[in-house]
C-alpha cells in the first residue's frame, strides 16, 4: 500500500504546487495593484473604440474574421508540432494527408485575403 500511495507524492506536490501559484495569481493583483482610477483607466481597451450608443449597435465584421484568421493559423501549428514529431513513421500517407490540411488552409487564408479581410483602411 506504501508503494501505491508513493507512486502520487508527485501529483500531490504538482496539484499543491499549482494551488499556490493560483491563488497568488489571484491574490497578487488586489495588493500590488495601482488603485486610484481616472479617465484613461476606465477607458474601454477591448473592442477598440469607445462605447456608445446601444449595446446591439452594429461594429465592423473583420474583428471575427482576424479572430477566425487566428484560430486557422492557432490549429495549424497545433497539428503541425505532433505530425512532425511522427513524421518519419507516417510514411506517404501522412505526408500528403498534412499537405491537403495545409492547402485546405491555405484555400481559407486566400478566400480571407481576396474578400479584404486583412486590409484595415
Amino acid at each position: 500500500m506504501e508503494d501505491l500511495l508513493r507512486d502520487y507524492i508527485p501529483i500531490a506536490v504538482f496539484i499543491g504546487i499549482s494551488l499556490v501559484i493560483g491563488l497568488a495569481l489571484l491574490v497578487s493583483p488586489f495588493l500590488l495593484a495601482y488603485s486610484k482610477p481616472d479617465p484613461e483607466k476606465l477607458s474601454a481597451y477591448e473592442c477598440g473604440f469607445n462605447a456608445f450608443d446601444d449595446a446591439r449597435m452594429k461594429f465592423d465584421v473583420r474583428f471575427y474574421l482576424v479572430s477566425i484568421l487566428f484560430i486557422i493559423f492557432d490549429l495549424e501549428v497545433a497539428f503541425l508540432f505532433p505530425w512532425a514529431v511522427v513524421f518519419g513513421d507516417l510514411g506517404w500517407y501522412g505526408f500528403w494527408s498534412m499537405m491537403v490540411f495545409l492547402g485546405v488552409l491555405t484555400i481559407g487564408f486566400i478566400y480571407e485575403w481576396k474578400k479584404g479581410a486583412l486590409e484595415w483602411d
